[in-house]
This record gives structure tokens, sequence and C-alpha cells, in this order.
């Protein structure tokens, strides 16, 4: 069936409370309005207030709820509206989420899904166009896990519910309704912490997540060049060995991500290669990233966002290095 990755989350959400009465949702306005991306709408008539829980608007609240529900034998999601608004949870995801199977020793595990949506190019206030992903990457104890199309959507979100442990699970705003694709019907799961090689090349690597990944492949689809793209998928853990793999081949790397520059995932990806593969390097690895700046005002994004002439001249860079 094709779906945009609204769609194919609200399946994903839908087939996993119909298979395992465990699986409960909340957040703010995820009942009633069927959240601000309508990505729960329906759940609430199918499933009842008991298992789709509209809170209070009070994100530590929420995450903490959620930790207390998955320690007692349930498989909570909970919904931040917004990346920008998570903050207030780090406290409970930090201390607590991500730390709880090694403070039991393994006798307790947070099998809790955190969504939000993130990112820019929607035109949005900052607080709600934000790409902080590398707060979440750093933690230990969580994973990390963004998809790029409504396909890869359906099958790592699935995935991250029936996990054991935590998953701050990010979905790319600009993305929600940007594309629609073949989505099977019924149960479809993509492994956790695998990369997906989306083409493969001989002269350049490009990576990305997420939002970038439209934007990389029409960058791709204008140079000259033969080149391997990655998707990461899953942020932490981190495919490095797909990674390593390819950049060992072609000698040269470009990594696309809309987070600042500073200290974002993309320093680590390019620190693990000049670890893992310095000796194949042709050129120096190559970031396309935001600015180090709060995102700007809607008439300011575009100013802001990457684009295609971006990554196009990172890739040229690179390979006229």
């Amino acid at each position: 069936m094709m779906m945009n990755m609204v769609q194919a989350i609200n399946a994903a959400l839908r087939m996993e409370m119909e298979r395992d009465p465990s699986v409960v949702i909340l957040g703010e306005d995820v009942g009633v309005d069927g959240g601000v991306f309508r990505l729960t709408e329906g759940l609430l008539d199918r499933f009842g207030a008991d298992r789709v829980i509209d809170t209070p608007l009070a994100e530590a609240g929420i995450s903490g709820v959620a930790i207390g529900m998955a320690m007692n034998g349930l498989r909570p999601i909970a919904e931040m509206q917004f990346m920008g608004f998570s903050y207030l949870a780090l406290n409970q995801m930090i201390n607590h989420a991500a730390r709880m199977r090694n403070r039991t020793r393994g006798r307790i595990t947070i099998p809790l899904v955190l969504r939000m949506p993130y990112g820019a190019g929607i035109k949005a206030l900052e607080h709600h166009s934000e790409s902080t992903e590398a707060l979440y990457a750093q933690i230990p104890g969580l994973k990390v896990v963004v998809p790029s199309t409504p396909l890869e959507a359906k099958g790592l979100l699935t995935a991250s519910i029936r996990d054991p442990d935590p998953v701050v699970f990010l979905e790319p705003t600009r993305s929600y309704r940007m594309l629609k694709e073949e989505v099977p019907d019924g149960e479809y799961l993509l492994p956790l912490g695998k990369a997906r090689v989306v083409q493969e090349g001989d002269d350049i690597t490009v990576l990305g997540w997420g939002a970038m990944m439209p934007l990389i492949q029409k960058a791709v689809d204008k140079v000259k060049a033969s080149v391997e793209v990655i998707d990461l998928r899953t942020l932490s853990p981190m495919d490095i060995e797909t990674v390593l793999d390819s950049v060992k081949r072609t000698g040269r790397a470009v990594v696309v991500h809309e987070a600042p520059r500073t200290c974002g995932l993309g320093a680590e990806i390019a620190a693990r290669i000049y670890e893992g593969a310095i000796l194949n390097m042709e050129a120096p690895v190559e970031r396309v990233t935001a600015p180090d700046i709060t995102i700007p005002l809607p008439k300011g994004e575009d100013h802001y966002y990457i684009n295609e002439r971006m990554i196009i001249e990172g890739m040229e860079r690179t390979m006229n290095f």
C-alpha cells in the first residue's frame, strides 16, 4: 500500500498495539486530537483512553511516567510534541531510562520508545525545528533511531517498540508528508544498529540520515562521479563497520547533517573514519552541516538549512583535494 511517513508510523503503532496489549501510547494531544501531526489519529477510538493517554503539558512527567510503566511490565510509547520540548525530559532519560538495566544488573529493563519530530525545513519556530540528536546519541544505554522514508519508518519503529531497551525515535518533520512509497500492510521489521547502503559507488562515500537523505540523493544525481550513499538509520549504536568498508574502497567521505557543526555527529563519524581507515583516505572527511547558530525565524530558514548546492560543493571539495 502506498503510504507517506505519517501513515506508515500510524500503521506501525496500530499493528503493535493490536499484537501486544502491553503497548500503550502517552503524550500531549495524542488521543482526542490524534497528535499535532496526526500520527496517532484513530488510535484512541480503536484502543480506548486506557491505552492512548492524553497527558498534561509536562515533558518530565511524560517521560517519568513512561519509565515507571516500562519498569512494571508495559511497553510505553511516549511522544514529545517537538524535539525542542524534550530537553525537560533529559533528566529522566539520562538518569533513569538509560541506566536502569545497569543499575539493577539486568533485573529491570526499560522497553520504552520516546518518539519526537525533529529538524527544520518546514518554516516552524526555533523550538519546533531542533536537530540535537548528538545529545541523545552520547548517552550510554539509549538507542537513537532515525528513519528516512515511510518504509524505513514502519520497519524501524516496529523494531524499536519490540526492543527491550529505551529507544529515542526521531522523526524528520520535513519528511512526514514529503513522499509516498509502497509499504507492506502486514508485519515489517528492520534491524536496529544496521546502516543501509542506498546505492553503491567507487569514487566517494556520502552518508547521512533522516531528512538529509532525499537531499543527498538529489545532489548525488547531479555530480559526475560514482557515489556510494549510506543511510545510517541508527545513530547509536552506530554501524561504523558499513561506513568503514565503504570508505576503504572509495577513499573519500562526506557526512551531511542538519545539526550545528560543533560536536555534531559528523565529528564523531570523521574521528572513527580516521581511526579505522586513515591509510585508505585520499582526502580529509568533509562535513556539510548547519552553522553554529540558533535556528533562525522562518524568513531566514532558507539561508540556514542544508541544500543540494551545499552537498554538491562538499563533494567537489573532497574530489578535488
